[in-house]
């Protein structure tokens, strides 16, 4: 194809994700050093904790190319995920008896929907070339897509290490199509976050640990969805009522208040998972569990780290009979795993009534 007629696949390219629901699409090349340096560092402090998949693929992540060979682009395509008519995020969390579930996972599995976009994407870039090479991920791959992203003009990487659009805040997935088609790239965005600290500022456990550094071993989005064992004591009570990743430093960024309510009806709100109580959710059997979370995005983490979860914010919720004869419920028939997190938050349901006694 000629300079012209790659220009007008790229303008196509666009519209056509526009119409199938994408907010955006931008395209870029596949050079990548500058952020393998700060990945390698990253790296070496041992920040991605048990996600040993980070580290596994070595420069796959980094190089599209060793990845997917003959990729000489990457489209990058963002996809709004805030849900309609939710409860007040910060009203969740204030309220201890309520069970937080980060905005993201309110829904269906994002995996399935983004991916299949893609897929639709492709199939449009097929019918209108030839012999074109390419490949769609929904962080299911060796993918270093903030990065991507940023190249394409989609966002800037903000200091919690999420992309941020000026226009459109944070809250969206991102997705990639690598191709061997040689399209026209798109300017790469520029950082706005100025001085603001306030994502750094609010996050529970100090996880960002420097502008644009996150130690997952830290984060709460890590402890209670990548970590498969116990959760370390001095983070539990940090973790409050967050049972299923944290918001929080969304939740604060200023450049939120521009953020778009999804258009895709399979991320609304499924069995009011934006507001439903700890002991709700605690008492749910595993075929409950597995019936309620089918399809949804929570149901990769398992019924065990999810007891796992809700145990450590039934031990941080303000202590109350029905919430020990919960946790006491549980007690006997369970895992190791799940028994272990139940004793510490029964035992912090104790020393709070013995300071009150006191």
């Amino acid at each position: 194809m000629n300079p012209h007629e790659l220009h007008q696949l790229a303008d196509d390219i666009k519209r056509w994700g526009r119409e199938l629901g994408f907010a955006e699409i931008g395209i870029t090349d596949t050079d990548l050093s500058h952020a393998e340096k700060d990945h390698q560092k990253w790296l070496e402090k041992g920040f991605h904790g048990e996600m040993d998949y980070m580290a596994k693929h070595g420069t796959k992540r980094t190089r599209p190319a060793e990845l997917v060979p003959s990729t000489v682009r990457v489209i990058s395509a963002r996809l709004d995920y805030l849900p309609p008519k939710t409860k007040d995020s910060w009203q969740v969390i204030y309220h201890g008896d309520q069970a937080f579930i980060s905005r993201y996972a309110l829904g269906r599995d994002y995996h399935k929907v983004v991916r299949n976009k893609l897929q639709k994407l492709c199939e449009h870039i097929q019918q209108a070339t030839q012999n074109v090479e390419y490949r769609a991920f929904t962080d299911s791959a060796p993918v270093l897509e903030v990065a991507l992203a940023e190249k394409a003009g989609l966002g800037w990487r903000g200091k919690h290490t999420l992309l941020i659009n000026k226009n459109h805040g944070s809250w969206f997935f991102l997705g990639e199509i690598y191709t061997s088609l040689p399209l026209p790239i798109d300017r790469p965005a520029t950082n706005h976050c100025g001085s603001c600290t306030a994502c750094i500022d609010v996050c529970p456990t100090k996880a960002i640990t420097a502008p644009y550094e996150v130690d997952a071993r830290r984060c709460i989005s890590y402890l209670t969805i990548e970590l498969k064992t116990s959760i370390p004591i001095e983070f539990r009570p940090l973790i409050g009522n967050r049972v299923y990743g944290c918001d929080d430093c969304q939740l604060v960024c200023p450049w939120n208040k521009f953020a778009e309510i999804t258009q895709e009806d399979d991320f609304h709100v499924r069995h009011g998972l934006d507001d439903i109580s700890l002991i709700e959710c605690f008492s749910w059997s595993e075929e409950t569990f597995k019936q309620k979370m089918a399809g949804s995005a929570i149901y990769r983490i398992g019924y065990q780290q999810w007891l796992r979860n809700i145990a450590i914010g039934l031990g941080n919720a303000p202590s109350s009979p029905s919430i020990i004869q919960a946790l006491n419920s549980r007690k006997e028939n369970t895992s190791d795993l799940v028994r272990e997190h139940i004793e510490w938050a029964l035992a912090q349901h104790a020393s709070t009534s013995h300071t009150t006694q006191d």
